[in-house]
């Protein structure tokens, strides 16, 4: 999606402006096929008004190469106003150009092989607990267990402490968390007020949490520990207000879209019980124990293919926001497009694009991938779910997909079923 301020004298693409002010932000944050309707009937590119801006939004591989191409030639990345002010103007997401480069190769170093190996043997271990929680509850409702789940996770990766023993911490993330997309008005009993109030007594529990590590021996088990060691090419650090505003974004992204994807994948192999059949048969296949490894988790090879699919099938971050920095055409009459040093006939890049892509590619990639499969790999091999019957399915979609009724299922051990059923 790419916004501008001003009138260009380039045409417009067709579409609707919608209401004043509000434009067709409701129906944008209300409607899962918000962009499919209008792709049908306006064409892959269309003008709208989202979020207190006239949007032109571009669908589809080819505009996704034109974007990520283009990156602060024709356009530089921006977010709705909401987003902008809750993330921080020292989150990664936020910087542009020079120091956008300098601080995304900083903080690549959270995520480097060496760094999630080590992350493994704790990430097990909460999902083993977790796995034994829901086996104990037998029949729940699993998107707010899986919040739970991955907000532990990236609590104790991220800056190494223990969300459970915090209940309120992880209830103003909630509250943060409903904000980031919302319209922004600034009244206490707003989505976006309820969030800017969330967002400023998380930032003071990040810095309480800051300043004791900054006097303590130096740990590197967890990110907060890497970045407080980490230095630029200059030899700087990161400023206190400048890591508050990282580690509450690599939070949102460590929790929020990993909890998205991995609730998609669970409702997807709940509903082809011949694809979850074929993961858990190569599971037995490998016959890999705990504890598993990076090596391990290589070989999986039929589960990496379900995971990429479950993101392409249902992306949990469905689009980006850009500024338009200077006027330009797209899908304009060009022969030469289909020349030989071109040759885009022959190509589909960016046709595939989970975790974004060009110099904007989501730091935390292999991250996410690493934790992903790891939960699904001790998932399948040990556990069985089945959706309970008469619940809404249809996904949320903002901040990120998620079933309507929160994924009802029954949940049990496999292991102890078939042995139940040998016994009978």
């Amino acid at each position: 999606m790419t916004s501008t301020r001003t009138e260009k004298s380039l045409p417009l693409p067709p579409g609707s402006f919608g209401l004043p002010f509000i434009g067709e932000t409701i129906s944008f944050l209300r409607d899962r096929d918000f962009a499919q309707k209008r792709h049908e009937r306006y064409g892959a590119i269309f003008k709208t008004h989202l979020f207190g801006r006239p949007t032109v939004m571009m669908l589809g591989a080819e505009a996704n190469r034109f974007l990520f191409t283009n990156e602060n030639q024709y356009f530089s990345v921006t977010w709705p106003y909401s987003t902008k002010v809750l993330l921080g103007p020292a989150s990664l997401a936020m910087q542009t150009g020079e120091i956008h480069q300098k601080r995304r190769k900083l903080l690549s170093q959270v995520f480097q092989p060496r760094a999630l190996a080590g992350y493994i043997s704790t990430m097990e271990s909460i999902i083993q607990s977790y796995l034994q929680k829901w086996q104990q509850m037998g029949t729940l409702t699993w998107y707010p267990e899986l919040r739970k789940y991955t907000f532990d996770v990236a609590c104790k990766l991220f800056i190494g402490t223990d969300a459970t023993a915090d209940s309120h911490f992880g209830e103003l993330f909630e509250e943060y968390c409903q904000g980031l997309f919302s319209i922004p008005v600034r009244l206490p009993w707003t989505q976006f007020g309820r969030a800017l109030r969330a967002r400023e007594q998380l930032l003071a529990k990040i810095e309480e949490v800051v300043r004791q590590r900054q006097h303590q021996p130096s740990i590197l088990d967890d990110a907060l520990g890497l970045l407080l060691q980490a230095r630029d090419e200059d030899g700087n650090s990161l400023s206190l207000e400048e890591l508050k505003d990282q580690v509450l974004t690599l939070l949102f992204a460590g929790h929020e879209t990993l909890t998205s994807a991995i609730a998609s994948l669970c409702l997807l192999l709940a509903q082809h019980p011949d694809i979850l059949a074929t993961a858990r048969a190569e599971q037995q296949q490998l016959g890999f124990h705990e504890p598993l490894t990076l090596e391990h988790l290589k070989q999986m090879n039929y589960l990496e293919l379900v995971i990429k699919e479950a993101l392409r099938l249902i992306p949990p971050v469905g689009g980006g926001f850009r500024e338009v920095i200077k006027e330009c055409g797209v899908n304009n009459f060009d022969p030469l497009r289909f020349a030989q040093e071109r040759a885009e006939d022959k190509t589909k890049a960016f046709s595939y694009i989970p975790f974004g892509g060009g110099m904007r590619e989501c730091v935390g990639k292999e991250f996410a991938k690493l934790e992903m499969k790891l939960f699904a790999a001790l998932l399948i091999r040990q556990y069985e779910w089945e959706l309970v019957p008469e619940q809404n399915l249809d996904m949320i979609m903002v901040p990120t997909p998620h079933p309507r009724d929160g994924l009802q299922v029954k949940f049990r051990n496999a292991v102890s079923n078939s042995q139940a059923k040998l016994g009978n």
